[in-house]
């Protein structure tokens, strides 16, 4: 898989992009967890999101938030995060630009970076947030949530609780015209430590179904 080098707004941003032969072939970006908690592109949560994505057709792209790993540039609160986000999404656009579906994925903190670029991004298809911290991060600028998606949590996650994801999931599934699809992985810590295959397989299954249907919209527009 290539490592990528690409410019963001803060310096360069380092990635690893793995391509489709077709030059329509969907795409998908993956964004990691908090990156002063350890946080980096090959995360095992978000490695596995990389290649389910991967294995359904998409090229895909992962990389490192500004101050991590060879990506140039310091922490930022989130807003700077975004902004590598945007830039990260508009080089993978560059690569792949017969792309008609979009996937924005990311894992905790990365989840609320990935929400809030959905909402500046209307040309994204959907998203997977996996275990969204809602009860650290404020997502009340999903009003509306532009498209529809999957949240997938733990049921014994400490750091991103239940209860909190249950209400973002609730306020989320009143909006009209999207459908927010909903998973708690039994016995699943944040980390997925145990439950990784059954958020790995529930993920991949969203992800194929969910394709399917965007392929079909897109050959009815034709």
């Amino acid at each position: 898989m290539p490592e990528v080098i690409f410019p963001g707004p803060d310096g360069r941003l380092e990635g690893r992009y793995h391509p489709q032969k077709e030059r329509d072939a969907p795409i998908a970006l993956i964004l990691h967890p908090h990156p002063q908690f350890g946080g980096t592109m090959n995360n095992k949560v978000v490695y596995n999101l990389h290649y389910i994505f991967h294995r359904l057709g998409y090229s895909v792209l992962r990389f490192n938030f500004r101050g991590v790993g060879r990506s140039q540039g310091e922490f930022d609160h989130g807003i700077g995060e975004l902004s590598d986000a945007a830039a990260a999404l508009d080089d993978l656009q560059s690569l792949k630009p017969d792309a008609k579906i979009t996937f924005i994925a990311g894992f905790s903190f990365g989840a609320w970076i990935g929400m809030q670029l959905l909402m500046r991004r209307p040309e994204a298809s959907g998203f997977i947030s996996v275990a969204p911290p809602a009860n650290m991060y404020d997502f009340t600028f999903l009003a509306p949530c532009p498209s529809s998606g999957l949240i997938i949590n733990g049921e014994n996650d400490r750091i991103a609780p239940p209860e909190d994801i249950v209400k973002l999931v609730e306020r989320l599934q009143a909006q009209r015209g999207i459908t927010i699809t909903h998973e708690t992985v039994p016995g699943a810590n944040h980390f997925f430590e145990q439950g990784m295959d059954e958020m790995t397989a529930t993920v991949e299954a969203y992800v194929a179904k969910r394709t399917a249907e965007l392929k079909a919209q897109v050959a009815a527009q034709r």
